[in-house]
């Protein structure tokens, strides 16, 4: 029998150090790990790399940390971030969230762009990124591009507009922040035949016939219905 890793022990705190681009602690689930920790200490070791980062085990580090119990770890060499990603797969999966933080610590433009339009507009995260995407790609791989680091901007004054012109429709309906309202905008606005201002005027008295659903076609076929109020047979549009 081989040793490789060797579990080694220490009542050091100070030689170990947090991964830059790793998730911010959870209060609760340190709070429950705590809990567990001073009921059964379960001498479960941490991984670090060569630089004596955390890669896998940083709640168990401040848990333990916290109640004075000695930490166990396992160093490897030419762990990081990636590790990171990979181990966290097949525990408690990152939040977009987390995500976001992690890669604006790290210092990554647009992710830092990203933020302060998420946070000036508070549109949902999958919304945001479509938006700053310039609405060109409604699919899952947009986030799976964020996720991986990967997400680039398309064009952000573009991204500036339609969220502009998202923000004109909250006077008259609450709901305009709905993914599925937001998915149904983007295609209008890159309709030739949709004019913004004409639909913010028809909607400001009919916004009663604006409902909230799930289904971007239903949406597409009530803004149509709104659209059209008044126009004349061969004058109106299809959007659907």
């Amino acid at each position: 029998m081989q040793t490789i890793n060797q579990v080694l022990k220490t009542n050091d705190y100070s030689i170990f150090e947090h991964l830059k681009g790793n998730r911010n602690i959870n209060p609760p689930h340190l709070a429950r790990l705590k809990k567990s920790i001073s009921e059964d200490y379960l001498e479960v070791p941490i991984i670090i790399n060569e630089k004596n980062e955390i890669i896998d085990g940083q709640h168990r580090f401040e848990s333990a940390k916290s109640l004075k119990k000695p930490i166990y770890f396992i160093k490897i060499k030419g762990l990081g971030l990636d590790e990171v990603h990979r181990l966290n797969t097949n525990s408690k999966n990152w939040t977009a969230e987390e995500y976001m933080n992690g890669y604006c610590e790290l210092g990554y433009k647009d992710y830092l762009i990203y933020k302060q339009f998420k946070s000036k507009y508070a549109f949902g995260h999958n919304e945001t990124i479509t938006i700053l995407k310039g609405g060109l790609k409604i699919s899952g791989s947009n986030f799976e591009d964020f996720r991986n680091g990967n997400f680039k901007i398309y064009d952000y004054q573009l991204a500036v507009k339609i969220a502009e012109k998202l923000q004109m429709i909250s006077d008259y309906y609450d709901g305009y922040k709905r993914r599925a309202f937001i998915y149904a905008m983007l295609k209008l606005f890159r309709n030739d035949q949709y004019n913004h201002l004409e639909f913010l005027k028809k909607l400001s008295f009919q916004s009663n016939k604006l409902q909230d659903t799930t289904n971007v076609k239903l949406y597409l076929q009530m803004i149509e219905q709104i659209y059209n109020y008044k126009r004349a047979k061969d004058d109106k549009v299809r959007f659907y």
